[in-house]
């Protein structure tokens, strides 16, 4: 299994408009952060978690040829309207409506942002169709299962991922913009190889978990590597790193993960 980290910034990405604090001005790569997304191939099926407003530049960046399924955490912007650019999937899957997984509320608000593209097929080439399901609890397929389980965020429910490849039996965890961790959550990502965390800055925060809150998330579940993301200005990757416990890393834009 691999893990492609197209992005690991927040809803505002770093650096940030008109700011010139040190993070935003910094010449570490690893503080240059775009939208939170991940790109993950698992016994070669390309899954795609979530469509950023970079999305299109994550994927030239990162060389992304393929995706074969399409999953949205939820509606939020910072995960949404990528999706637009999901048209040349369209294209090389042969003109074909792309599945998009989702909860009751991505799909509302997919319908509400995207209309032109709920479909069977795109209306003419290079347009976008998308095919709305509600993301089952264990998605089954030949190169493995997606577990999912409803984590909260505000006013929303956020998609918990939990991915396990066929042939090897590797286990990856992605956690994203959630306040906290349910105990389903906790015991369904118990045994992971890695595991991804909402950790958005040092201070608390109303609808993520904050960078202590992940820490201690992390230690509930064990797993051999534990890696942050949806991170803010200000969080300063070096120093910031240096003071996290053993086993719990920053991720960061381009990081990639063979499990």
């Amino acid at each position: 299994m691999e893990v492609i980290f197209l992005g690991t910034g927040t809803s505002q990405g770093v650096p940030m408009i008109a700011c010139d604090c040190d993070v935003c001005r910094s010449s570490d790569p690893r503080n240059r952060r775009t939208r939170a997304s991940i790109h993950v191939v698992m016994d070669g099926l390309h899954v795609q978690v979530d469509a950023v407003p970079e999305f299109r530049l994550q994927c030239l960046r990162e060389n992304i040829r393929q995706l074969d399924v399409f999953i949205l955490t939820h509606g939020h912007a910072d995960h949404i309207t990528g999706m637009d650019d999901l048209r040349r999937f369209c294209d090389l899957m042969g003109g074909q409506a792309l599945t998009v997984y989702t909860t009751d509320e991505g799909m509302g608000r997919v319908l509400s942002v995207f209309p032109y593209a709920i479909a069977e097929r795109p209306i003419s080439r290079g347009y976008a169709a998308f095919k709305l399901v509600q993301m089952p609890e264990v998605l089954r397929l030949p190169q493995g299962t997606i577990e999912s389980t409803l984590l909260p965020h505000g006013g929303v429910n956020t998609l918990g991922l939990i991915f396990t490849e066929q042939t090897s039996g590797k286990k990856f965890t992605y956690y994203t913009d959630c306040k906290r961790l349910t105990q389903e959550a906790v015991a369904l990502a118990k045994g992971s190889d890695a595991v991804v965390l909402d950790g958005l800055r040092p201070l608390p925060h109303p609808s993520h978990m904050s960078i202590p809150e992940a820490v201690e998330a992390a230690a509930e579940i064990g797993a051999k590597q534990t890696w942050l993301t949806h991170l803010t200005h200000l969080t300063d990757h070096a120093p910031a790193e240096a003071e996290l416990p053993s086993g719990v890393r920053l991720a960061y834009d381009g990081l990639r993960l063979a499990l």
